[in-house]
């Protein structure tokens, strides 16, 4: 039952951090949170095509008992009280209300990132067969956070199951309070006053393909076996994040070279590929909404021709340099102190979404080729992890600039690259596994 809500002034003083940790039941009329820093522009662009919505799946070897998985679900009620929101609009800014609904259980109809209603949690968790999948708009949490969640669900279903014991394991548990930490906008506490912005950079190349008609987003995944991709990576000596986006930049720079000599010269030189990393072990944060950044490794063309060798080592050298705490802290300087700007921050809400909105359609696609997002390896315990398959993550719907997207996770022996695409063409993910299956490594379509 959705909660009687207590009347929130957005300009007025957030609850501390050791407040909204208290138990709901004592909070639950007036619960609400500010926005984090990166959350602030999704509701400012966010539409029915463009949704920020990200999907988190794990594939099991079995087909999921529905009786046990909603007692699992249950259990998680109370654990998770920042995700039971929904986006509110205030004077000043939006916040997030918190309603005390029950989660509930979907069947996956193949939808895939869809958006929210206008009333409902904006998280969704669905179920088809052996494939449990979460879904969160990019407003609550980012992959980080919305892994933990899923793992928790997991954990606890298979702990309903007596199929697992998890009393050594690391997990957000059902039955435990959450900690002040989790609730907080890191940005914020890490912000630093006075620090210079990081330099502007050039717009970028975009993919010359044609957009499909709605509904345009569609999806296609593949399987690589890890220990040969680790394989060739070893022999490069980089990490294979940095070989995946190497792989990324090689493949646009050959879309480029079989453009026609005018579209050529129309198109801009410097391919640039936004990169998110997580921040919490930088900064040893436990937060479990937003807390990462991009970092932009990038080649530029008018220097001539590179080879796959060069952009890896390029690639290597400036994820290297940006990836520095003291480079971070410049950026989270930069976005941090923009949302404090008294005229900014005074600004009603309707003139400052226009403004987040043009910022982003500079800043946030002009800028960049393409976005390739590696949540790492995953795993629970050896118990844990036989029960499943694989995991797929895939992210938001591109915009119509950037136009597709890559999102990668690993566990075990596989590693699923899954290619968010709204165009008529499938020209760069065929590039990009050609890239692979030249270097030996085989490549398995699974969706």
């Amino acid at each position: 039952m959705v909660i009687e809500k207590k009347t929130v002034k957005q300009d007025a003083s957030p609850k501390t951090t050791s407040e909204k940790a208290i138990p709901l039941q004592e909070t639950s009329k007036d619960f609400w949170l500010r926005l984090d820093n990166a959350a602030k522009i999704y509701p400012a662009i966010q539409s029915r095509e463009l949704t920020t919505v990200f999907r988190l799946s794990a594939v099991l070897k079995e087909r999921v008992k529905i009786k046990p998985f909603l007692e699992a679900v249950q259990r998680l009620e109370e654990r998770f009280p920042y995700y039971k929101m929904k986006p509110k609009k205030g004077f000043f800014w939006y916040y997030l209300q918190y309603y005390n609904e029950k989660m509930t259980v979907r069947p996956d109809l193949g939808l895939l990132c869809r958006s929210f209603e206008k009333n409902e949690l904006i998280f969704r968790i669905l179920l088809k067969e052996n494939k449990v999948s979460v879904e969160f708009s990019h407003i609550l949490t980012d992959g980080k956070g919305a892994f933990e969640f899923l793992k928790s669900l997991l954990l606890t279903y298979f702990e309903v199951c007596c199929l697992i014991d998890t009393d050594e394991l690391s997990y957000l548990k059902p039955g435990e309070t959450p900690s002040a930490e989790e609730f907080e906008d890191a940005f914020s506490t890490h912000f630093q006053e006075r620090l210079p912005f990081p330099l502007k950079i050039p717009t970028a190349f975009h993919l010359p393909f044609s957009l499909k008609p709605p509904p345009r987003f569609e999806v296609l995944s593949f399987s690589i076996p890890a220990k040969e991709i680790i394989a060739i990576v070893r022999k490069y000596n980089v990490t294979l994040t940095v070989y995946l986006v190497g792989v990324y930049l090689s493949a646009l720079q050959t879309i480029y070279n079989r453009l026609s000599p005018t579209k050529k010269r129309r198109s801009r030189k410097v391919f640039r590929i936004q990169v998110p990393i997580n921040l919490r072990k930088l900064y040893h944060s436990k937060t479990m909404r937003n807390f990462s950044l991009f970092v932009t490794p990038e080649i530029d063309l008018r220097l001539g021709k590179y080879t796959f060798e060069e952009i890896l080592k390029t690639v290597h050298h400036l994820m290297q340099l940006e990836t520095d705490v003291k480079l971070i802290n410049k950026i989270i300087s930069r976005n941090v102190g923009a949302e404090r700007n008294v005229l900014l921050k005074n600004t009603p809400l309707f003139i400052k979404s226009l403004i987040l909105y043009f910022t982003y359609s500079i800043e946030g696609t002009r800028k960049y080729s393409g976005v390739i997002t590696n949540l790492g390896k995953v795993s629970f315990s050896p118990q844990a992890d036989r029960l499943i398959e694989y995991f797929q993550f895939i992210p938001p719907p591109p915009n119509k600039v950037l136009k597709v997207n890559c999102g990668v996770i690993g566990f075990e022996d596989k590693l699923i690259l899954s290619f968010g695409n709204i165009t008529t063409s499938h020209q760069l993910e065929r590039e990009f596994v050609s890239i692979l299956i030249g270097e030996g490594i085989p490549v398995k379509v699974i969706s």
